[in-house]
């Protein structure tokens, strides 16, 4: 939810010490460096030669058919866009979606969010509006994204290995189950909206001490409306496009896999969509998770397919994320060349 300009009668908030700030960096710091020290542990026996042998295993046609793929992973990731805008059109959406990512990868914050109003403004849509499906594309997208290790539990009597206990998984589900909630209580009406856009004020308020719970309130009961509006038929769709997302993914991951050699008889089908979905959550770390994901995606198939598997492995995991995070920021770019280059509608009356 993106937050509104504090208004002018409300105090400014206090700024947060100099200690709490550095503490914070630290810790960031911190992790960061934790997780170098986790990769360089897990892969300082990788024969680098058995990677590049893996690589260029790679068919000529198999770039093609990993473009087509990945064009179909964002088509589905800017879906739920076009179901909240109705009128707007699939490929306004996309267009607008790999706009803003680009811009978010490039440029501090709110530049995407800039970037997507500007293009939906050019295209005659309200600004309330275009800001709302952004979030409803947003929310939809994580409860996905948390709900992914539901089918690695459903899948777990299939398994070759057993996952033992995945604290950080059931939290993820519970995350999901508490976005659903809220999504449920704002739709019921303007006051529960507002209790919810206050709640969520005060628990952002706690790492960010800028954050006016009062202006989240007021902006959750302003947008209520266009929340509710069609709820019952369009949340279940987008949700469907969200989840197929993650589908898309996945189809560009075995592919990488089983190009490189990872074939059915290592990584059976069923262990490696349960590795998925228990490492998709971690994508919520920045750069979607790169190295961290990865790490854990790859101590899965280790420990399904063998140490053998490790090198085609990793370099299949190079390719995919090459694919899912480098193609759609050069598509952003070509996206945003095309609305600059498209003709603007005239100016009504």
């Amino acid at each position: 939810m993106t937050e509104t300009a504090p208004s002018a009668s409300a105090a400014p908030a206090p700024a947060a010490p100099r200690w709490r700030r550095l503490a914070g960096r630290a810790a960031l710091i911190l992790v960061i460096v934790l997780v170098v020290v986790a990769i360089v542990r897990s892969f300082r026996r990788l024969d680098l030669e058995a990677v590049l042998d893996a690589l260029g295993r790679m068919p000529w046609w198999s770039a093609a058919v990993l473009l087509a793929l990945l064009l179909v992973r964002q088509v589905l990731n800017a879906l739920p866009l076009a179901i909240f805008l109705p009128g707007t059109g699939l490929y306004r959406a996309t267009v607008n979606d790999l706009g803003a990512s680009t811009a978010a990868a490039f440029a501090p914050a709110p530049s995407d969010m800039v970037l997507r109003v500007a293009m939906f403004r050019s295209w005659g849509v309200g600004t309330d509006r275009a800001v709302v499906a952004t979030a409803m594309n947003a929310v939809t997208f994580f409860i996905a994204r948390f709900s992914a290790p539901l089918l690695g539990f459903l899948l777990l009597p299939l398994l070759r290995v057993g996952p033992g206990l995945r604290l950080l998984d059931l939290a993820s589900l519970t995350l999901a189950a508490v976005l659903v909630l809220l999504v449920l209580l704002v739709v019921r009406g303007e006051e529960q909206a507002a209790q919810v856009g206050e709640r969520l004020g005060r628990i952002v308020r706690t790492v960010r001490r800028s954050t006016v719970p009062e202006d989240w309130s007021l902006a959750l009961r302003r947008s209520q409306r266009h929340v509710a509006e069609g709820f019952g038929a369009r949340f279940p769709r987008a949700l469907l496009a969200s989840g197929g997302v993650l589908l898309a993914d996945l189809t560009i991951l075995t592919l990488c896999l089983r190009l490189m050699g990872v074939d059915g008889g290592a990584l059976p089908l069923v262990d490696l969509v349960a590795a998925y979905a228990f490492a998709f959550p971690l994508t919520m770390f920045p750069a979607q998770g790169l190295g961290v994901m990865d790490s854990a995606l790859l101590a899965s198939i280790s420990e399904t397919a063998g140490p053998g598997m490790v090198e085609p492995a990793l370099a299949a995991v190079l390719v995919w994320r090459t694919v899912t995070v480098a193609g759609p920021l050069l598509l952003g770019l070509i996206a945003v060349v095309l609305w600059r280059r498209a003709p603007r509608p005239a100016p009504a009356g």
